[in-house]
């Protein structure tokens, strides 16, 4: 799905017209692609089909579809978007990967924290947001008017704040789990040590 949805938000796109319809079919095309990748995680956990490429796979998916979007939307709206909010969620992460990567090279794994989940919906309302403020600033329904383009700007900000507390929660999980391998590993040293010093003796 994410070339079509880079290629629907291109200026290339043949079917945009001034009521928004490449901004509502890119919107959608965003959340059907967030739907299936929290639904295909799910599935492969209730029927116990989890497998290798499963797992190495669906975290890359789901990262380049959010970076693309992000990096599509610093020249779609500039407005809503700065560059150096783009660099701050996807340096998160690399960070993340990056901490999952070692844990896994350790044994031992770290769990998705709520944070992060929270951090995956407001990514998700954040850039649907962004894509509608492009068109409209506002919507009016009646006396209920609803600020499309402040909505984006808050999520856009709120993404942000939520991204850098994710990160560093991951990251005191992180530390705990590998300076308890580390001592772990000390005192299996130790131990083995102490062990071929009373076989010698």
């Amino acid at each position: 799905m994410i070339p079509l949805f880079l290629w629907i938000l291109s200026p290339h796109f043949p079917l945009r017209q001034p009521y928004g319809e490449a901004e509502v079919m890119a919107a959608v095309l965003f959340v059907l692609a967030s739907i299936t990748d929290g639904l295909d995680g799910y599935l492969a956990r209730k029927r116990a089909q989890i497998t290798t490429m499963g797992m190495l796979l669906d975290p890359i998916a789901d990262k380049i579809m959010v970076t693309a979007a992000l990096i599509q939307l610093v020249a779609y709206v500039p407005q809503v978007v700065k560059v150096w909010i783009v660099v701050v969620i996807i340096a998160r992460e690399f960070l993340i990967s990056g901490l999952r990567s070692i844990a896994s090279a350790e044994g031992f794994t770290i769990q998705a924290s709520d944070l992060g989940k929270l951090k995956t919906v407001v990514q998700i309302v954040s850039v649907v947001s962004a894509i509608l403020a492009h068109r409209w600033f506002q919507w009016q329904f009646g006396v209920l008017v609803i600020p499309v383009q402040w909505i984006a700007i808050a999520a856009i900000y709120f993404t942000v704040l939520v991204s850098t507390i994710s990160a560093v929660d991951y990251f005191i999980g992180f530390w705990k789990q590998i300076d308890g391998a580390s001592k772990n590993r000390r005192q299996g040293y130790i131990l083995s040590r102490q062990k071929g010093v009373s076989t010698t003796r």
